[in-house]
């Protein structure tokens, strides 16, 4: 029997991307090492605050590296209300229903814990053409700012449940309540004006060497000129990442990713951030291999997802306009959670005994169902895929070559000339 000449290559389909499948590998590897090893003695160690705090870092700089401006400046009223009314009211619909549930006041900060969206899984799972520009935008932009929310939300509602749940005194997470989130706020000021500080001065000692506006950009534009423009913002990126990590200065890091930007970098963020992805389903890995609280962690992670399709598709509309459908489907179904709904989790474990346990398998339902809506998503018909505002539903399949729009009619001139 004949053969091809050319092996054919085995893919995953398009639906499942690879990072996802690395993701689960490295979960899988992550139980098998907890299985042998009891990672707990390593939580609240320098070493371990500092890793996990480098790879939200990372995460955040990824996500708003990738946010395009122009769409972030046309939908800033969106990211507003994201960050502020959605996060209070996922963290309110997940808290609620678990009280009513389980009927234990204190998992009223399980709500807080998975209300953010997972910037380092939004970044890392953030390819392809499943969303516009703008709704990808969006939802990087959520998820990147919706972490100190989620702070300001722990330092108080952490406090009430653990009166609530007949405990004496403040829990330890509080810290220094609202001078503390106050004095954080102060020095990732702090932070991001010296990180845009330097970033100015660069450019500007570049343009003079360089002397000229004009001179320096042709620099930039050379081989030489990227290569430098690359390990310069490699630098400041690494030492900013790094500084961060040491204090949980993410809110810095998050609006760096907005400013400090090379082309030339664009390869090395997102295998940054791939990495950290991997390294944080690891971690996640190791925590779910010490016992997990399956019921509780199934019911938060269900309704967890449950509320981001409440706000994205209940409240974004009233600050967003003209979303295709396609996109507000993606935005409702966008929930991810991670690192940093493990981090939170660990926080608020010695005053929450048995919160990493529910979290953990939270987290993996979470992302369980968001893997398989993208599947279903990419399975779809295409005229409810692809079919923008406006369009009518026909029932009919569109060919490929008539998905582009019609080109303007031109006018034509007064002097009868074809208008252009």
């Amino acid at each position: 029997m004949a053969t091809s000449g050319r092996v054919r290559s085995w893919r995953l389909p398009e639906s499942f991307p690879a990072i996802v499948a690395g993701g689960l590998g490295t979960l899988v590897t992550g139980v098998t090492i907890g299985l042998l090893i009891d990672p707990s003695a390593l939580v609240g160690t320098s070493a371990y605050l500092f890793g996990t705090g480098f790879l939200l870092a990372v995460g955040l700089y990824g996500s708003t590296y990738s946010i395009d401006l122009r769409a972030l400046r046309a939908d800033l009223s969106g990211v507003v209300a994201a960050v502020t009314l959605g996060v209070v009211l996922k963290a309110s619909l997940i808290a609620g229903v678990m009280v009513l549930a389980f009927d234990r006041p204190e998992y009223l900060v399980l709500g807080i814990a998975v209300a953010q969206i997972d910037p380092l899984s939004v970044a890392a799972l953030g390819k392809g053409d499943r969303m516009s520009p703008r709704a990808r935008s969006l939802l990087t932009a959520w998820a990147s700012f919706d972490d100190p929310m989620t702070v300001l939300l722990t330092l108080y509602v952490a406090a009430y449940a653990y009166t609530r749940s007949g405990r004496e005194g403040m829990p330890a997470v509080a810290g220094g309540g609202a001078d503390g989130y106050v004095h954080g706020l102060a020095l990732n000021a702090a932070l991001l004006a010296g990180v845009l500080l330097l970033w100015w001065a660069g450019r500007r000692g570049l343009r003079a060497a360089a002397g000229s506006r004009a001179a320096a950009g042709a620099l930039a534009g050379t081989p030489l000129g990227r290569r430098t423009g690359a390990v310069l913002t490699g630098v400041l990126v690494v030492a900013t990442l790094v500084l961060a990590a040491s204090g949980m200065l993410m809110l810095a890091v998050a609006l760096a990713g907005l400013v400090v930007r090379t082309p030339a970098f664009d390869k090395v963020v997102d295998g940054a951030v791939a990495g950290a992805y991997l390294a944080a389903s690891l971690a996640l890995g190791l925590f779910l291999a010490q016992g997990v609280s399956l019921l509780p962690g199934l019911v938060l992670g269900v309704t967890a997802f449950g509320a981001q399709a409440v706000v994205a598709l209940g409240v974004m509309p009233v600050f967003v306009k003209g979303l295709e459908r396609r996109d507000r489907a993606a935005l409702g179904l966008g929930q991810q959670n991670g690192i940093t709904a493990v981090l939170i989790a660990l926080a608020l474990e010695p005053d929450f005994p048995g919160t990493v346990s529910v979290v953990g398998p939270a987290v993996l339902t979470v992302n369980l169902l968001h893997a398989t809506s993208q599947v279903l998503l990419t399975g779809a018909p295409r005229r409810w895929r692809g079919r923008g505002r406006g369009e009518p539903d026909t029932g009919e399949e569109r060919p490929r070559d008539q998905g582009k729009p019609e080109p303007l009619a031109r006018e034509p001139l007064p002097d009868g000339r074809p208008g252009g």
